[in-house]
């Protein structure tokens, strides 16, 4: 049988070795903080956001930053119904309703036509999910949110590196969530941060994230409100610090492996994949195809091509609006029709150009096979 390729997995060198080793040895007592704080400095500087807090995942992050803002029982949060659960789940454990609209079927990213829509007196946030590294429309969402009176926030979990007209991904809204799974460009492990521009914010999650003691408070465990405990380790951190000095390289291997896929696929003209451009930068987090319509090429039968390759690939996401917990909402018709002819393609730092190759090969197949 042929070696496995995964679909992806983290890039470690002697740097993060280094780091997460000091840390275990060394960051106990008055140094339990020094990676943490010094992974929150560098990343609020390189995404050009003044405040961030590191949390044990992107959900927690969302869920903090949910919190400050108020968004509780009765409210409504509007999102693309083409999401991981981890977008939604801190909505509905806080009480509120999402509201879920179609995505555009280029970037299968959120319909701001279909957002505006959907606005009501009870909305308090719209989020943004920037989904594969794809970005969201934010011109368009953030002159609503000014026009409705309501926080974007952005879900930039799979969009480190991804920029918006100069500006990154998360550093736009009113906050942003990242992740730092083992799976994406950037990884502690498990990890995420919250980051923002808005000093009020930052100083409400900052609480919220220790169980709700402020740090102006000078009483020893003394919580001034009902908190979370959603931080992340030192040991984390550590990894995160040179997992962040490696940017650059990691960002722009991503991308590379992107449009090499990109480049040897552009002669089918029944495959599509991620939107790149010269004023919206994708960090190429998940090169993904999507077939069209007439092709007859299933999801199913993908999985089952890769699998007789001994390839993983992973499907697009589910319409949230389809699993058991929601109500269906077939009139999205992109978010339920897109995921069945679509694949997300193997991807990491180290791939070979031989193991490309392969899943090259397999999504070639697949469009010259009789149907």
């Amino acid at each position: 049988m042929k070696p496995r390729i995964l679909y992806t997995k983290p890039s470690i060198t002697e740097l993060e070795v280094r780091y997460a080793t000091d840390a275990a040895a060394n960051g106990w007592g008055d140094r339990c903080y020094d990676y943490i704080h010094r992974f929150e400095a560098a990343f609020a500087a390189h995404l050009g956001s003044r405040f961030a807090v590191a949390t044990s995942s992107c959900t927690g992050a969302l869920h903090l930053g949910m919190a400050a803002l108020g968004i509780g029982d009765g409210d409504e949060v509007i999102l693309a119904d083409t999401n991981w659960i981890a977008s939604v789940s801190p909505i509905v454990h806080l009480g509120a309703t999402p509201v879920f609209v179609d995505i555009r079927p280029d970037t299968w990213c959120v319909d701001p036509d279909l957002i505006e829509r959907s606005i009501t007196p009870r909305t308090k946030a719209i989020l943004a999910v920037h989904l594969y590294g794809n970005l969201c429309d934010m011109d368009r969402l953030l002159a609503l949110g000014e026009r409705h009176g309501i926080p974007v926030i952005e879900d930039a979990a799979e969009a480190i590196g991804s920029q918006y007209y100069g500006r990154r991904a998360g550093s736009m809204g009113r906050f942003g969530a990242f992740s730092f799974h083992g799976t994406k460009t950037i990884t502690t492990g498990e990890g995420g941060m919250f980051v923002t521009s808005d000093a009020d914010l930052y100083e409400r999650v900052l609480t919220l994230s220790n169980h709700g003691r402020a740090r102006s408070q000078t009483k020893q465990f003394w919580p001034d409100m009902v908190g979370f405990k959603f931080k992340m380790s030192n040991v984390q951190a550590a990894m995160g610090c040179a997992q962040l000095e490696r940017i650059d390289d990691l960002v722009s291997r991503k991308r590379a492996i992107f449009h090499a896929y990109r480049d040897r696929l552009s002669d089918l003209p029944m495959v599509r994949m991620n939107p790149d451009d010269g004023n919206i930068v994708n960090g190429a987090w998940m090169p993904t195809v999507v077939f069209d319509k007439d092709s007859a090429v299933t999801r199913e039968r993908m999985q089952a091509a890769f699998k007789d390759e001994n390839i993983d690939a992973r499907v697009f996401f589910h319409p949230l609006s389809g699993l058991p917990m929601f109500k269906p909402e077939p009139g999205n018709v992109n978010a339920w029709d897109i995921p069945g002819r679509s694949i997300n393609l193997p991807s990491f730092h180290d791939m070979t150009d031989g193991e490309q190759d392969r899943a090259v090969g397999v999504v070639r197949n697949l469009a010259s096979a009789k149907s």
